[in-house]
């Protein structure tokens, strides 16, 4: 028995079989909406809130400050919360009223600005004047740290060591950074799959960065391919994926999917394991399900 933050993690691994005939390629989803504050983001806030703390980088008198599309501040605010610290979360103003109101219901100030280059500029210049403390989850190692220690181990025991392919958005890229550093000591011949926007597409929750603001944690020599998924592409998915599989979950989930698929369609045999980051009532305000 624990608190919430002991339900973080250990979410499932779910097999994908509608979508595909090969039956030498599987194809799973990890579930990381599960996570108690709702997205695989539950892991790096918690790491990052503890680690400072353990370091002494931050007290309960602390201000902390981040910018954040949504996920990570959601989860932010709910561990802030627990340890009674003080939260301003800075994220786009086109980001669903429900992400606002769940962060809000946590405890959290939310300031909503034009862009997310914006609200990155805007935590950082606060973090510099007023004293506050910015987690920077674009640049804090504790970010990839929360999946070596968790979600590449546990993606590597539940598929007994058998997986072939690892596929993420990359957003602020922890994720990815991450199961690639743990599955890489595993086995340098697993694939690590990154998708991103294409240039024209507009994807919540997975970013093409401009190169100024691309994050510091990210190392794109362990990367072994980068994906360019289309809007329609995560938005189709994303619907097909709850109709057909149960699986509800966000548009960066379904490009996350649209990759895996692509993947599977050039393989003979294999196995891919793609990251569903969060759940899909976090966008029941916005048309992806409309």
């Amino acid at each position: 028995m624990g608190n919430i933050i002991d339900t973080i993690g250990n979410t499932p691994l779910v097999e994908i079989t509608q979508f595909h005939t090969n039956p030498k390629v599987r194809i799973f989803a990890k579930m990381e909406g599960n996570n108690p504050a709702g997205s695989v983001k539950d892991r790096a806030a918690l790491n990052m809130i503890r680690s400072a703390m353990e370091r002494g980088d931050i007290t309960k008198d602390s201000k902390l400050i981040e910018a954040t599309s949504g996920n990570t501040g959601i989860a932010l605010a709910m561990i802030a919360g627990i340890y009674g610290l003080n939260l301003e979360l800075v994220m786009p103003a086109s980001s669903t009223r429900e992400r606002t109101l769940t962060m809000e219901a946590y405890g959290a100030k939310v300031t909503l600005l034009e862009s997310m280059e914006i609200c990155r500029d805007y935590a950082e210049e606060k973090a510099e004047k007023e004293g506050y403390f910015i987690l920077n989850q674009f640049a804090n190692p504790d970010n990839y740290e929360a999946h070596i220690k968790t979600t590449g181990p546990e993606i590597w025991r539940d598929t007994e060591g058998k997986i072939t392919h690892f596929v993420s958005a990359m957003g602020t890229t922890g994720t990815i950074m991450g199961n690639s550093i743990y599955l890489k000591e595993k086995n340098a011949a697993i694939q690590i799959v990154g998708c991103q926007p294409t240039p024209e597409s507009s994807i919540p929750g997975i970013r093409r960065w401009p190169e100024a603001y691309l994050p510091k944690i990210f190392d794109p020599s362990r990367v072994d391919r980068v994906i360019d998924i289309s809007q329609q592409e995560a938005t189709e998915f994303a619907r097909e994926l709850v109709k057909r599989e149960g699986v509800f979950a966000g548009m960066s989930t379904g490009g996350a999917f649209a990759g895996a698929l692509k993947i599977a369609n050039e393989i003979e045999a294999g196995l891919i394991v793609f990251i569903a980051c969060d759940r899909g009532d976090r966008y029941l305000s916005s048309d992806l399900f409309g």
